[in-house]
């Protein structure tokens, strides 16, 4: 019998340690922190219009996915969605230049930050829209392209729409494909998740007979372990509810951050940004700054770009 090693536990904290990454896996999370970050700086400055929502703390969940979904998955986002879309394409310049209305955008400007079509992605800023949509892609890939998959990506706070049900009552009676990420982070906009979902989303889950995954590690690599057979088993036509227990650092949007100060705090002290820089701080700071400066170079040549002028009668 093999054994198992724990992983070796943070003197200070008792938390484990984060296992070493690989050096793409640790390039896509600053990708995208420091994408998010930028965002907000472009709209603190009055560079962007509308709104944005970060997914900062949240990196971790589309890049441990990553390599466990492929080319003729289909994958469905949400409102919260550039790290998702990054970890499929890592084009933060087309995703910059779409947020911006700028020559080069995935969508010609006209999607904006939450609305994004390109090749078998899409997302949207409608709560629980994404989710039979996907039922439907499911069921189509199960009759013509066995073995492939549709991911959808919710919040918590989608557990309040009937979409929702209506989708996983689907999926188990007709053995879709169909693997729901939930990304809890225990708030749906400025509502705590006790205080407006009753029950639990793994009990939910269990009422419609759907496999349910509660994740509550940051280590991408432990994620990815655990979920690959799972995703596996998706692919033969059992439907899975993945759900993380994750922490959301920013506000919902830009400024909105209802949350007392303890909750905000313990957010942070979980964030896998600064624990993977004390866990491995030579792996960290070899790519931290180059990512950084990638970031500042695609910000400034995107701003630099004409508006697009894609336009449907074109």
């Amino acid at each position: 019998m093999t054994e198992t090693l724990a992983p070796a536990l943070d003197p200070d904290t008792g938390r484990p340690r984060l296992s070493r990454l690989a050096d793409d896996d640790l390039e896509l999370l600053l990708l995208i922190r420091h994408f998010e970050l930028k965002l907000l700086q472009l709209y603190g400055r009055g560079e962007l219009n509308g709104t944005t929502h970060t997914c900062l703390g949240q990196e971790y969940v589309p890049v441990a996915l990553r390599p466990l979904l492929g080319a003729a998955d289909f994958v469905f986002s949400n409102h919260r969605g550039h790290g998702h879309y990054l970890a499929r394409f890592g084009d933060a310049p087309g995703l910059l230049a779409e947020i911006m209305g700028r020559e080069g955008a995935v969508c010609g400007g006209v999607g904006g930050s939450q609305h994004i079509h390109r090749d078998r992605y899409l997302s949207t800023g409608v709560q629980g829209e994404s989710l039979p949509v996907a039922a439907g892609v499911a069921m189509h890939l199960r009759r013509t392209e066995p073995g492939a998959l549709a991911c959808v990506y919710i919040g918590d706070g989608t557990w309040g729409e009937g979409a929702v049900y209506e989708a996983l009552n689907l999926a188990a009676l007709w053995r879709l494909p169909l693997l729901i990420v939930v990304e809890n982070n225990g708030i749906a906009q400025s509502t705590p998740t006790a205080a407006q979902m009753a029950g639990t989303v793994a009990g939910r889950a269990a009422a419609f007979g759907v496999d349910h995954h509660l994740v509550v590690s940051g280590d991408v690599n432990e994620i990815r372990t655990g979920l690959e057979p799972l995703v596996a088993r998706v692919r033969e036509g059992r439907p899975l509810v993945a759900e993380f227990v994750t922490h959301r650092l920013g506000p919902h949007s830009k400024g909105d951050d209802t949350r007392p100060p303890e909750v905000i705090r313990a957010a942070e002290e979980n964030d896998w940004y600064a624990r993977y820089a004390q866990d491995h701080p030579e792996h960290f700071h070899r790519f931290d700054g180059p990512v950084r400066a990638l970031v500042e170079g695609v910000a400034d040549d995107v701003a630099a770009r004409p508006p697009s002028r894609w336009s449907p009668c074109a």
